[in-house]
């Protein structure tokens, strides 16, 4: 069984930081393409970041660029975000995902593998 667990979430003011961290677990899986998806209060889960396994290849949102970045140890089993210059519209449920194909999607329907979700909430 897979495990995929985020942990870091938090409440921040407007243009503070925070970063999360997704371990991965369980049977011996690669999870060659992690990603970061978020949901909001009424509305529907998004895309926000994916990192290639080597880490050569990120993706962004266009609402997150320049503010967050995706990396990860995988020695670790670890994939992270780091969340700058945070605006409240911004806050949400953070979801790691995982699949086990080298190329990077964006498209929550490509990932089987999720975690449980960590809330960020970002105060003006």
């Amino acid at each position: 069984q897979v495990q995929l667990v985020e942990s870091g979430g938090g409440l921040v003011q407007a243009g503070g930081s925070l970063r999360l961290s997704c371990v991965t677990s369980g049977r011996a899986v690669s999870m060659r393409t992690l990603g970061w998806f978020r949901q909001a209060p009424g509305k529907e889960r998004e895309f926000v970041a994916a990192i290639s396994w080597s880490g050569s290849t990120t993706v962004y949102a266009d609402s997150v660029k320049g503010r967050f970045t995706i990396s990860r140890d995988n020695a670790k089993n670890t994939v992270y975000l780091q969340m700058n210059s945070l605006k409240p519209e911004d806050t949400a449920v953070y979801y790691c995902a995982g699949r086990q194909l080298y190329t990077v999607s964006k498209y929550r329907s490509e990932y089987p593998y999720w975690g449980q979700g960590t809330q960020v909430t970002v105060s003006s």
